[in-house]
């Protein structure tokens, strides 16, 4: 099986993040996990690509690790472990150096942009994130 190439994506903490107990609340892990993959997209997909789809999360698994802070050093690290017709499926790690924060399994839904009904990725544009399976 080929590997795609794990996308950095720096994470900025608002105040509006922290909740009652003084660290981020567990919403704001679901926004970044939605950034961060979304970056992931815009960075290795093609223009016209990214000009006609969208992307819509199916479902969120997450694994809270340790708490985090306002003024944390925070990076999601987003892994795509496959695409399958029109799903494709991530692994994020979000981390404050070498402290595991959270993990977060997550499935999406790739849409015509025109139709918002999903669609199919075309290999070639599949093959910008596995890059080892444009040689084979």
């Amino acid at each position: 099986m080929t590997h795609a190439a794990p996308h950095r994506f720096p994470i900025g903490i608002d105040p509006t993040d922290i909740d009652f107990m003084g660290h981020v609340n567990n919403a704001s892990y679901l926004k970044w996990v939605q950034e961060a993959v979304i970056d992931h997209w815009r960075a290795l997909a093609p223009a016209d690509a990214v000009a006609q789809h969208l992307w819509v999360a199916l479902k969120h698994e997450i694994t809270y690790r340790k708490p985090t802070f306002l003024g944390d050093d925070v990076v999601a690290t987003v892994l795509l472990e496959k695409v399958q017709g029109a799903r494709a499926f991530y692994e994020t790690v979000i981390r404050r150096g070498e402290d595991v924060l959270a993990e977060v399994k997550s499935s999406w839904c790739c849409l015509d942009a025109d139709t918002l009904r999903p669609a199919r990725l075309a290999r070639e544009i599949v093959q910008h994130f596995f890059p080892a399976s444009a040689k084979g």
